[in-house]
């Protein structure tokens, strides 16, 4: 079954959902039910609060309208006597959307007919509910209307749905596996970060997440400093002219955290780091001779996410980018971006992590003359061709200033993610008056490719504790060896190992309990450790140290030097 046919499934199945729903509760109100990315779901305002059990019922219903093979049949009805209908049905929501149709300039609205059930709809669907494959429902969420948090609050059911029963048990399979793995939850069991209250969207960097983000963050200096990228940091805080020469006050100031100084001038906290690096570029004088200019930082960014789309570190409103804006000559641009899919080659592969590319072209709120932005969309095809990886396109999916390539993963779930960006911008160092003085002493305005690789470093982070399931390669681990003596007598031995290890910079800890020692090697299991030495009298005798991985099991005994030289290989090598 082709994708379009899997999502002409998807969204049947939302009416078969819906007529089940009005079966139990026939007071009930529609309201919207899309196919999504592996299922489907309804809104509902309801009588009543829907609980877990309610599902299985809901579900028996749709399997017998599913089972009668009923079709789906099209009408088109004036729009008028539509909202008229549905007004007199006190279907609200639906005399909303009509309403909408209405002042767009529609006539007619289309209206699918399944048995007795009709809704307001444009299709398609499949021709008949035995089309229908495998299914189930997953869950409630609340979802308000329009999205809108000043309207009322409906109640969503999502399900799931594949054209076979395997790929559904394989689905629900690795859902399962996901719950195992949620960052929220092994995040603060393995001392990462957690989240507070008085903060919502806004992580608390624990020790051992410190570690890890540190790691992050050298492996980029170290690899962009080789590619000559000059790191630079600048404020949190800007006045509001600063976005509007940009262009984002028009275009994000509602995702902006704002305030105001008691001389009523408007300041956001940067949302972006794209306007204050114009700024630098913009400081001085600049020559043909400078480009590429490669600015990174990993500053703080704020935005001002709507709480119901908070999800851990993968939807966070306080986070930090690996980030960088080139400024280059346009004869340049091909030449970056090859650079810049060598990082994202280097980057990627480290962490065993398959992806491709998304070209997103021209959205319809776009800044610029749509000659520059069609020769943008024209280069980003021809560099994507070249490339020889993977992509797709996306229309309509660029930034207001400029198309953009983003990079989407796959993690060992199978589920793929957004994560990096490259973007191709001729608007804003337009905005800024930017200029550089090219060979023939003549002033023109640069190119900005902006390009994030890792993305946010805290949704990196929680596709990586997933990914992993909390076990980090030897190099990011925050513990690399724990040492488990067998009682006190040898914890001035164990200092003495430690002592060693922490010459060569490797990360160990003495587990110091008075607990057994299969208590202690069940904690450093738990807790993910890479590697851990039982340490008693026959080691201190013999020098010979038993050597426990983590993913591996026993590993047999070895000297202290020539396991440290072997860690120190894995560290440095990335594995």
């Amino acid at each position: 079954m082709s994708d379009k046919n899997v999502e002409t499934m998807r969204h049947s199945l939302s009416h078969v959902m819906a007529a089940a729903v009005l079966e139990m509760f026939p007071e009930a109100k529609l309201a919207i039910g899309p196919a999504i990315e592996n299922g489907f779901y309804y809104d509902f305002d309801l009588p009543r609060t829907l609980i877990p059990e309610d599902l299985p019922l809901i579900e028996e219903k749709m399997k017998a309208i599913v089972k009668k093979g009923y079709t789906f049949e099209k009408a088109e009805i004036p729009a008028i006597e539509a909202l008229q209908e549905t007004k007199k049905n006190n279907q609200i929501y639906k005399a909303d959307l009509i309403q909408d149709l209405m002042n767009q300039g529609e006539k007619t609205v289309s209206f699918y007919r399944m048995n007795s059930f009709t809704d307001l709809c444009k299709g398609p669907h499949v021709k008949t509910t035995k089309e229908i494959g495998a299914f189930k429902l997953t869950s409630i969420a609340g979802a308000y209307w329009r999205g809108n948090e000043k309207n009322k609050m409906l109640q969503r059911i999502y399900g799931v749905a594949f054209p076979t029963q395997k790929e559904l048990e394989t689905y629900l399979e690795m859902l399962e596996e996901a719950k195992k793995r949620d960052h929220k939850r092994l995040g603060p069991d393995l001392g990462l970060f957690m989240f507070h209250e008085t903060a919502p969207g806004m992580p608390y960097w624990l020790p051992n997440g410190v570690i890890i983000l540190n790691e992050l963050i050298n492996f980029w200096r170290v690899e962009h400093t080789e590619r000559n990228y000059v790191e630079i940091k600048t404020p949190l805080i800007n006045k509001k002219e600063l976005y509007e020469i940009s262009g984002h006050w028009d275009h994000y100031q509602e995702e902006m955290f704002i305030s105001k100084t008691e001389n009523k001038e408007i300041y956001a906290l940067k949302p972006m780091n794209c306007p204050n690096a114009m700024v630098v570029f913009g400081s001085k004088k600049r020559s043909y001779r400078e480009l590429p200019m490669r600015l990174g930082d990993t500053d703080t960014l704020h935005r001002n996410e709507r709480s119901g789309t908070l999800n851990g570190l993968l939807r966070a409103r306080e986070f930090s980018q690996d980030d960088a804006h080139i400024f280059v000559a346009e004869s340049q641009i091909k030449d970056e971006y090859r650079n810049i899919f060598e990082i994202v080659e280097r980057f990627y592969s480290i962490f065993g992590l398959d992806y491709s590319f998304r070209l997103g072209t021209r959205p319809d709120k776009y800044m610029g003359d749509k000659k520059i932005w069609d020769k943008a969309e024209k280069e980003l095809k021809e560099i994507l061709v070249e490339s020889k990886k993977p992509f797709t396109i996306l229309e309509g999916d660029g930034a207001f200033y400029g198309p953009k390539i983003d990079i989407l993963m796959k993690d060992s779930l199978g589920r793929e993610w957004q994560m990096g960006t490259i973007q191709l911008d001729f608007q804003i160092p337009l905005r800024f008056n930017l200029t550089y003085t090219n060979e023939e002493g003549k002033e023109k305005t640069p190119v900005v490719i902006h390009r994030v690789i890792y993305g946010s470093l805290e949704r990196f982070m929680g596709i990586l504790v997933e990914h992993t399931a909390g076990a980090f390669p030897l190099w990011l681990s925050p513990v690399q060896v724990r040492l488990i003596p067998v009682s006190d007598k040898f914890i001035k031995f164990s200092e003495r190992i430690e002592k060693q290890f922490r010459e060569e910079n490797i990360r160990v800890e003495i587990d110091k309990d008075t607990e057994s020692v299969g208590k202690k090697i069940r904690n450093a299991e738990l807790m993910k450790t890479p590697y851990m030495i039982v340490v008693g009298e026959k080691e201190e005798k013999s020098g010979l140290l038993p050597i426990r991985s983590y993913l591996k099991g026993d590993l047999g005994n070895l000297k202290l030097d020539k396991f440290i030289e072997k860690i120190k290989k894995e560290i440095n090598d990335k594995k």
